[in-house]
């Protein structure tokens, strides 16, 4: 089966994902799959003309936390700007909160984790956490348990996103829609993250 198939089925498959063991296993025989397919891109000016822009994350093999009812995740993305052998990648999720009364979310912002990068060794990545920055949406309440809303967002988050210092991230396929990264260091070995291309496909979780 060609690559790019390969792909369309795992994008197809990945938002309407229930749970099921079954499930994870397809997503991983179409992980391993293109993993086996791909050639490296073979340049660094090719690697990062691929490689740069904006990335939502579709998928992560990492568990998540509990979710909090209070808290509800509209995006995940992984921004990469490239320059040579180094760069930064910033993680943002973009939040809302319900602090007050249930299910009336009134807080909204984004939360980014800003990291660089360098490459020392084919396209592995290595990251450098510097800083977590929270910011409001225009318009939204100011919420009055900071810390608290930090914590629901470490849990809500794989912790490759939240928590990205000395992680590298090696990139095992890269096409013009999608990518996959395996983590490798002291923890989280073997992690593999599955983004698409911001804009590049539709994805809807009701598509039949």
């Amino acid at each position: 089966m060609p690559a790019a198939q390969v792909r369309d089925l795992l994008v197809d498959l990945l938002p309407r994902m229930t749970g099921q063991k079954d499930e994870f296993r397809q997503v991983e025989d179409y992980i391993n799959a293109l993993e086996d397919k791909y050639v490296p891109v073979q340049t660094l000016d090719f690697l990062n003309l691929a490689m740069g822009g904006d990335w939502q994350m579709l998928f992560s093999t990492n568990r998540l936390g509990i979710p909090n009812t209070k808290l509800r995740l509209r995006e995940l993305v992984q921004r990469i700007d490239t320059k040579n052998l180094n760069g930064t990648v910033t993680n943002m999720a973009r939040w809302d909160l319900a602090e007050e009364v249930p299910g009336v979310f009134d807080c909204s912002g984004t939360f980014s984790v800003k990291c660089d990068y360098g490459i020392n060794q084919g396209a592995r990545m290595n990251i450098d956490l510097k800083d977590h920055v929270l910011e409001l949406a225009r318009g939204s309440r100011v919420p009055t348990d900071v810390e608290g809303l930090v914590g629901m967002l470490s849990g809500a988050m794989p912790s490759e996103m939240f928590d990205p210092n000395e992680l590298a991230m090696d990139t095992t396929y890269l096409d013009e829609k999608i990518r996959v990264v395996r983590l490798t260091g002291s923890r989280l070995e073997g992690v593999r993250n599955v983004f698409i291309r911001s804009g590049a496909v539709e994805v809807s979780p009701t598509k039949n």
